[in-house]
């Protein structure tokens, strides 16, 4: 099984701001746990979620990990994200797309907060 992860932002108008999320997919592409590593945005940046997700599917993934790059389940995970899963799964039956929660309440997520705070 050829697992793809789909990294999802909301999209920004600053390109450096879109520009995180691509150093994360070239990062995490780089550890080699995952073959495809596509970055996609909700929202004002390219490319889309079902662009991304469609590029996955022609790099060869039959399993899709859809990956919220939000820190709350708003609506935009709980309702928007969702529409995408079940709008793909119906135009690629054969694929896997499975949404995985948002990083908000992971457990390293204070670890990260804490780090921040004690930046100069």
């Amino acid at each position: 099984m050829s697992t793809a992860v789909l990294l999802i932002a909301h999209g920004s108008r600053r390109a450096e701001a879109n520009q995180d999320l691509v150093e994360v997919a070239d990062r995490l592409r780089e550890t080699g746990e995952f073959e495809f590593v596509v970055p996609s945005y909700l929202e004002l940046a390219e490319p889309s979620i079902p662009d991304g997700a469609r590029q996955c599917v022609e790099l060869g993934a039959s399993e899709v990990r859809m990956l919220p790059y939000f820190l709350s389940a708003g609506s935009h995970v709980t309702r928007d994200l969702e529409r995408f899963r079940n709008d793909l799964a119906a135009e690629f039956p054969a694929v896997s797309f499975k949404l995985c929660p948002p990083l908000g309440l992971h457990p390293l997520m204070l670890e990260i907060v804490r780090d921040r705070l004690r930046e100069d």
